[in-house]
C-alpha cells in the first residue's frame, strides 16, 4: 500500500537520526573493525546537527547539506561522503538508493539474514516515523539498549530469536536487565 504521507526529505532527516543516534551500538553489535573505518565513519555530527537544525524541507535542501564542506565534485563516483555508516552519495548521483556500509562481508545464513532485516527494519523506521531524535540511547548496558531498539523496531517473538541473539552478541551486559541486582 502507497503511503500517502510519504515524504522524502523527512525520511531521509530520520535516517540520520536514527543511524547518529545508535552509532556506537551499531558499530560494537556488527563489529565494524577499526581498519575500516576510513571507508565506514561514524555519522557526521557536524551533518546531523545541520539537518536538525536547518530543518530541510526538500531533497535539494538535503543534498546542499550532505556535501557541505567538501571541495570535490559532487558527481564524482568515489566521492569522500560515500565513506560513511549511512551513505547518501548514491541516492543523490542518480541511484535513488540509500547505502549501510557497516556490515562485514559474512557467509553465516544467520548474520546475513540478521543484517538484512536490520536495514529493512532501518528503512521501515525511517520512513514511516514521523521525526527520529539524534538523541545517543542509555549505554550503561549496551545489549538491554540493544535488545530494547530492535523490539520497538519490529524484531519480537520467537521469528526473530536469531537476529536478536546476533545483534547482542558482541554488546556488554544483560538483554533481560538494565540494572543488575546487587
Amino acid at each position: 500500500m502507497y503511503n500517502m504521507n510519504f515524504n522524502p526529505p523527512r525520511s531521509i532527516r530520520n535516517f540520520i537520526n536514527i543511524v547518529a543516534s545508535k552509532n556506537d551500538l551499531f558499530y560494537k553489535a556488527l563489529q565494524i573493525a577499526p581498519e575500516r573505518m576510513n571507508y565506514c565513519k561514524k555519522m557526521d555530527s557536524l551533518l546531523v546537527e545541520k539537518v536538525n537544525h536547518r530543518k530541510p524541507k526538500t531533497m535539494e535542501d538535503i543534498e546542499k547539506l550532505w556535501y557541505e564542506g567538501y571541495s570535490e565534485s559532487t558527481r564524482q563516483h568515489y566521492h569522500k561522503s560515500r565513506y560513511h555508516f549511512l551513505n547518501l552519495h548514491s541516492f543523490f548521483t542518480g541511484n535513488h538508493t540509500v547505502e549501510l556500509r557497516g556490515f562485514n562481508s559474512e557467509l553465516h545464513a544467520g548474520k546475513v539474514r540478521s543484517y538484512i532485516v536490520l536495514a529493512l527494519a532501518l528503512n521501515n523506521q525511517a520512513l514511516t516515523q514521523k521525526c527520529a531524535s539524534s538523541k545517543k540511547p542509555q549505554t550503561d548496558n549496551e545489549k538491554f539498549a540493544m535488545r530494547n531498539y530492535l523490539n520497538r523496531i519490529g524484531f519480537i517473538g520467537e521469528e526473530f530469536a536469531n537476529c536478536r541473539e546476533h545483534l547482542t552478541a558482541h554488546l556488554d551486559g544483560s538483554a533481560a536487565w538494565r540494572f543488575r541486582a546487587a
